[in-house]
């Protein structure tokens, strides 16, 4: 499946009525669950009606967040929304507070998390599982500390069970927790990945008796389109599509700098995991894949914050070399 129009280059016009295709479907299985149907029952044949893939399995979407929202219907999702960004925002405050170099830049740092997460408020978007897995991981990277990583595995395993497209975060906390020698916690994200892959395999089990083979399989995902889809990926899926293309995409490269010129554990790890993604956007995914970026540009805009510290690092690195 795709979202075309999920997130739109522009503000929609007031009077739009009209609910886009793929939010309407995801709307649609809420209404069943709510009503009592057991999501494996009709998901497959609810995306066939709507000429959507089945094959592979991987085209239907983990159930989890669907039975969140059927069981705590739209103003449940909006208390929830509202928790999840004060929580990553509180986080991040106290992460910047902790690490070299962010104590002096907490307000600003705040207050990007602020900017990135604030998109995860709008109720239209809520049936998004991209959304609620990057406010998650930002809220887990955000409490994550070498040798306190308990709620952030707690929290980051409910974001893998609303979207497999977490699993390089937890991959990268695990193999950073290994360099550092730390095999308690290297084997905590280990076993998550564990779970998580025990999962995937039940979740197949459950579509395939009802995937037919007349189904067609689904476009390739490895499509290689390069720094557009990285680009492309995070500012459509955030509040820089606001802005022009010609801003918006530069913006999300000085992201970037600014994760690499905070000299911190945060620093390394978000440099690490924001390339990871980037490299991975730029291989796989399709135009309308876009909205994957929604999972990590919430705690992205962090970096903005950085980016002088890491630019007076380079002129003065420039300056040595002369």
């Amino acid at each position: 499946m795709g979202h075309p129009r999920a997130f739109p280059n522009k503000p929609p016009p007031a009077a739009e009525p009209e609910r886009d295709d793929d939010l309407a479907f995801y709307d649609r299985v809420i209404e069943r669950i709510a009503r009592g149907e057991a999501y494996y029952d009709f998901v497959v044949e609810e995306q066939r009606a709507r000429d959507y893939p089945v094959r592979p399995g991987l085209a239907v979407r983990l159930p989890t967040l669907a039975y969140i929202h059927a069981w705590l219907d739209e103003p449940g999702m909006v208390v929830l929304a509202i928790l999840l960004l004060g929580a990553s925002v509180w986080a991040w405050w106290d992460r910047l507070g902790e690490e070299p170099g962010g104590a002096r830049l907490r307000r600003i740092g705040a207050a990007l998390m602020l900017m990135g997460g604030s998109l995860g408020l709008n109720r239209t978007y809520f049936v998004l599982h991209e959304l609620w897995a990057g406010m998650l991981i930002a809220l887990a990277f955000g409490l994550h500390r070498p040798g306190r990583w308990g709620a952030a595995l707690a929290i980051a395993a409910l974001a893998l069970a609303i979207r497999e497209h977490v699993l390089p975060f937890v991959l990268l906390l695990g193999a950073m927790a290994a360099w550092r020698r730390d095999w308690k916690e290297a084997a905590a994200w280990g076993t998550l990945v564990l779970a998580f892959l025990a999962a995937m395999a039940w979740h197949f089990s459950l579509i395939s008796p009802h995937v037919l083979r007349t189904d067609p399989a689904g476009p390739d995902w490895l499509v290689l389109r390069g720094l557009s889809g990285w680009l492309g990926n995070v500012v459509l899926s955030s509040n820089l599509r606001f802005l022009p293309h010609a801003l918006g995409g530069p913006l999300v490269l000085l992201m970037v700098l600014g994760w690499a010129g905070w000299k911190s554990p945060a620093g390394a790890t978000g440099t690490l995991l924001y390339l990871g993604y980037g490299l991975a956007f730029m291989l796989a995914g399709r135009a309308n894949n876009f909205y994957w970026g929604a999972v990590v540009a919430p705690a992205m805009f962090i970096g903005l914050a950085f980016v002088p510290m890491a630019l007076a690092s380079l002129l003065r690195s420039a300056r040595g070399r002369a």
